[in-house]
């Protein structure tokens, strides 16, 4: 059995690590899992807008995936938390940005998601987390 390869996204994965002593990707041969990626910058900020950090979120994903040598092409499986807009509602742009961005990261891949809605994410102002399961076809070198 491949044994399991951990990685910290450069920036705020570096920080996390040290201080809450959690990696933010996993490689075990070609596949590849990250812990849930907001939309925040390296100092953990997030943007006033929702689409903003929508828009951030799909980025980090991307830099943890490079991380492990992966990409959203990659991608077979997303797991997305929401803080809803209105009650019993995620809203209009958490699902119009997330299809906006699965069609400019993934073109025409179409993978399995599972869309949630929470009342709390991990950080005061987090609306937005999202997860993958990228399989990449090779083993990592």
């Amino acid at each position: 059995m491949t044994q399991p390869e951990f990685f910290a996204t450069p920036g705020y994965g570096d920080r996390q690590l040290k201080v809450m002593r959690y990696s933010q990707a996993v490689r075990v041969g070609d596949r590849v899992e990250i812990s849930g990626q907001g939309g925040w910058d390296d100092d953990l900020n997030f943007p006033e807008s929702l689409e903003e950090e929508i828009v951030k979120a799909f980025e980090n994903v991307g830099r943890t995936l490079a991380t492990a040598g992966a990409t959203w092409r990659d991608v077979i499986a997303v797991n997305s938390y929401h803080v809803p807009e209105t009650p019993g509602f995620l809203g209009e742009t958490h699902n119009r940005v997330m299809v906006e961005q699965f069609r400019e990261h993934m073109g025409d891949r179409a993978p399995i998601w599972t869309e949630i809605g929470v009342p709390a994410l991990g950080a005061p102002k987090m609306r937005v987390e999202i997860r993958v399961t990228a399989i990449t076809g090779r083993a990592h070198v």
